[in-house]
């Protein structure tokens, strides 16, 4: 019980200090938001009225305070950039809501890709008995592990999209319009993410097991007359798979940070494209919002990643006891 509430006590603290590192990095940033949004023909007089009505009047402490209150009722301020009409900003809540469905598809789309190839590769690997196959299969993987995500994109793009013509690259489908259209065209973007997470899972996992496989335990269990089968599914991977899970972890944190450039290459209107927007017209609520949604899923992931470790392997809570 200890463990899971240090774990936990751990988490709280750090997405804290996420969140103070989040706010006051974008209050130290040359440039003002009020003279970007006006331009320089403003009279002084506006930009004080902007600037109270964005609080900006207020100091940075108190800021950070009414900001913090906010986000734990899901109120992230409003955008600097995106109106809801002539007189209204539009609010950061639902200028994300509208591109958070569309990255945690994509990322979740990418997640199963990455672990059904990675373990399907790994386990037929680590059970190769030829040299040139398992030279093959270390070839195979090191290079995709070399490639961007973002170039394997054009790549597929090129192939699949203008040559093979499966799918039209940037004519993104909603999944207001088609889910079948939405779901296929997202397939492509993923695919193009979990290629290098796939290899890097099939060669984690792959050295696990044959690292299980000359332990005291197998040659016990050959020696009662259990089938390689039984040996593989019953005890080595059973085994083996307990350091891949915190790998995993990495994989699911690289997965939600790297979509911000995949989406990028294949046009889809998730929260990467609208961070970079974002940053380029210096819309700080939606910045901060996005970094800090990013920082959060990572350390939450992370935290799962570690109950889960603590729950298949006793000896972790007990060394935290």
């Amino acid at each position: 019980m200890k463990y899971f509430a240090k774990k936990t006590l751990t988490l709280i603290i750090t997405l804290f200090m996420i969140s103070i590192a989040t706010f006051f990095v974008f209050q130290i940033i040359p440039g003002d938001a009020v003279a970007n949004m006006l331009g320089t023909e403003a009279t002084p007089e506006r930009e004080e009225a902007l600037r109270q009505q964005l609080g900006l009047d207020e100091p940075v402490p108190v800021r950070y305070i009414e900001w913090i209150k906010g986000v734990t009722h899901g109120d992230f301020g409003r955008s600097y950039r995106y109106a809801e009409n002539m007189n209204e900003m539009m609010s950061v809540s639902r200028l994300i809501g509208d591109k958070l469905p569309v990255t945690l598809t994509l990322a979740v789309l990418s997640l199963i890709m990455t672990v059904i190839l990675g373990f399907f590769i790994g386990i037929v690997w680590a059970g190769c008995k030829s040299r040139t196959l398992d030279a093959v299969f270390g070839i195979i993987t090191q290079g995709a592990m070399a490639v961007p995500s973002f170039f394997l994109g054009i790549l597929i793009i090129f192939f699949f999209g203008i040559i093979l013509r499966l799918f039209t690259p940037g004519q993104y489908v909603s999944y207001h319009d088609s889910v079948a259209g939405f779901f296929g065209y997202l397939i492509f973007p993923a695919f193009a993410m979990a290629i290098p997470k796939s290899a890097m899972a099939a060669r984690f996992l792959r050295n696990a097991i044959l690292e299980q496989g000359g332990l005291d335990y197998v040659r016990t269990a050959k020696s009662k007359g259990c089938t390689d089968r039984r040996i593989m599914w019953r005890h080595i991977l059973r085994n083996a798979i307990i350091p891949v899970i915190t790998f995993m972890g990495t994989v699911i944190a690289e997965i939600v940070a790297g979509s911000i450039v995949v989406e990028q290459v294949f046009s889809v209107p998730g929260i990467g494209r609208l961070l970079v927007s974002s940053i380029s017209t210096r819309d700080f609520p939606v910045v901060q919002t996005l970094i800090l949604y990013i920082a959060v899923a990572v350390m939450v992931v992370y935290y799962i990643v570690d109950i889960i470790y603590g729950i298949v392997d006793p000896r972790m809570r007990s060394n935290e006891d």
